[in-house]
């Protein structure tokens, strides 16, 4: 799922294709609740990118109201997970760090753990009915 179905072109001339199954805002996802055993969560982690740049054409931006909208997407996540059911947060902390971003996330994480080459990626497990 994602909220765009678009073909573009990249800075360096390569075709990036957005071809998602279902076209929907994260925040308003069109499933009934307690439909899924695993729901993987990938927002937007940028505030700062251009309007044409290769960073938000790959992976969006966030709005000026992000911490919100984290808020309500992670709402939705669980909305649509069934009971027992698992959550995994993906977040790059680039730009905001996940202490701030756990702010508006009303629920603790069974566990999490930081890769990338840079050491700025989270990925972060919940279980709905778990932890809150």
């Amino acid at each position: 799922m994602d909220n765009r179905k678009e073909t573009c072109t990249l800075s360096d001339g390569r075709t990036l294709e957005v071809n998602p199954d279902v076209v929907a805002d994260f925040r308003h996802m069109p499933f009934a609740d307690n439909t899924f055993s695993l729901v993987l969560f990938d927002p937007p982690h940028f505030r700062w990118c251009g309007d044409n740049s290769n960073l938000k054409k790959n992976y969006g931006r966030l709005p000026p109201d992000w911490g919100n909208y984290i808020g309500q997407g992670f709402e939705e996540c669980m909305r649509v997970l069934k009971e027992n059911g698992v959550l995994v947060f993906k977040w790059n902390e680039q730009q905001i760090k996940l202490k701030t971003i756990m702010k508006y996330i009303k629920y603790e994480p069974l566990f999490g753990h930081l890769t990338g080459r840079s050491g700025h990626t989270y990925w972060l497990v919940f279980m709905k009915g778990g932890v809150q």
